[in-house]
C-alpha cells in the first residue's frame, strides 16, 4: 500500500469501532516541529490503552501502521503516510507515578512538563530529560540525551504493547541501547517508562534546570521550526564541527536553511517543504563526505512517501 493512498474512506471503513478518534487526511505538519509534511491517510488518537488494544486486535492486517510521538525529531515527507498513524495524545497516556526516586511516566507526556514533577517531589538526576524536545515515548525509543547523560543511563523498565494488543514489561536488555538509538521491534508501542533519579533539593534541581535553559538559549536556535540535532555525532567527533569545516554554514535549499546559531540544526524558515529539508540534509552529508570521507548519519527520523 505504500506509495499511494487508497480512495477516500476506503481505509477507514475497514477499521474497528473505537472510543478514541479517527481523523481522515489529517495534517501531520501540525504534529511535527518542522511544521512540514503530507497527511496521514487516517490518524488514530486512542482514548486509553484498552482502546488501543481493541484497535490492534481487530484492525485488518493489510492496513499499515505508523507510530509517531511529539514530532520533535521527525521529518514527514510531503506525500504523507499511507494507512493508519497512531499518536498517544490522550490524558491516559500522560500519567505520572512516583515511588521514592523512581518515576513512571506515560509515553505521551511532554518531556518539558516533568520540570514541575521533579521540583515538587525532590527528584534530581533526571533534569536533562526536560531539555530533550518531544515526549517520553520518543525519548526512550531514540535513547535521547544531552548535557552528558542519555536515557539509557537512568532507564529502569517500560511497558510496551505489541501489534496484537499484548502488554509486556521490558528492561534495558530488550532495547539494546546504543548512541542515540535502540534496537527493538517496530511493532512495539511504548505505553510508559520508569526512570531512576536521586534525592535532591528543589533548589539544586532548579539550578540545574536553569543552567540547561541558559545553555540552550545561548547555543541553539530557540523558538524556530527545527527538529533539533539533524545528524548523530560520529564517534569521537562533533557533527556540527564537521558541517562547519565542510563549508555548510548558511547553506539553503528552498525554504530550508542551516541555523546560524548551531549548524547541526536545520531550520524551516516558514516556507520550506519536507523535500527542501531532506535535500539540504543530503547536501550536507555529501559535502562532509567530500571534505572528510566521513558519512554523517541522520539523527532525525524520516518517514512517509515523497510527493
Amino acid at each position: 500500500m505504500f506509495g499511494f493512498f487508497a480512495p477516500k474512506s476506503k481505509i477507514i471503513n475497514l477499521l474497528p469501532k473505537v472510543r478514541g478518534d479517527y481523523i481522515e487526511n489529517a495534517k501531520l505538519s501540525k504534529h511535527t516541529w518542522f511544521g512540514v509534511g503530507g497527511p496521514a491517510e487516517v490518524l488514530f488518537l486512542p482514548k486509553d490503552a484498552d482502546d488501543l488494544k481493541t484497535f490492534l486486535m481487530r484492525k485488518p492486517e493489510v492496513v499499515p501502521l505508523t507510530i509517531i510521538g511529539g514530532g520533535s525529531n521527525l521529518l514527514i515527507r510531503d506525500g504523507g503516510i499511507p494507512g493508519v498513524v497512531i499518536k498517544l495524545d490522550a490524558k491516559a497516556f500522560q500519567q505520572v507515578e512516583i515511588n521514592g526516586t523512581e518515576i513512571t511516566v506515560g509515553a505521551g507526556m511532554k518531556n518539558a512538563e516533568l520540570k514541575k514533577v521533579f521540583l515538587e517531589n525532590n527528584i534530581g538526576g533526571l533534569e536533562f530529560i526536560c531539555s530533550v524536545p518531544g515526549r517520553i515515548g520518543g525519548l526512550l525509543r531514540t535513547n535521547a540525551g544531552c548535557f552528558g547523560k542519555c536515557t539509557s543511563d537512568v532507564f529502569v523498565r517500560a511497558h510496551i504493547m505489541n501489534d496484537w494488543g499484548e502488554v509486556y514489561e521490558v528492561g534495558a536488555e530488550d532495547f539494546n541501547f546504543a548512541y542515540r538509538s535502540s534496537m527493538f521491534p517496530e511493532d512495539w508501542i511504548i505505553l510508559d517508562a520508569t526512570f531512576k533519579g536521586v534525592n535532591a533539593s528543589a533548589e539544586e534541581i532548579k539550578k540545574t534546570l536553569d543552567e540547561h535553559i541558559a545553555y540552550r538559549k545561548a547555543h541553539q536556535p530557540i523558538n524556530k521550526k527545527t527538529a533539533g540535532s539533524t545528524f548523530k555525532n560520529p564517534e569521537g567527533l562533533a557533527a556540527w564541527k564537521l558541517i562547519k569545516e565542510a563549508g555548510c554554514t548558511g547553506l539553503k535549499v528552498g525554504g530550508a536553511e542551516v541555523s546560524d546559531i548551531h549548524c547541526n540544526f536545520l531550520i524551516n524558515s516558514g516556507q520550506a517543504t519536507a523535500e527542501d529539508i531532506e535535500k539540504l540534509g543530503e547536501l550536507i552529508v555529501e559535502k562532509v563526505k567530500e571534505k572528510t570521507a566521513i558519512t554523517l548519519e541522520w539523527e532525525v527520523r524520516r518517514m512517509g512517501v515523497k510527493k
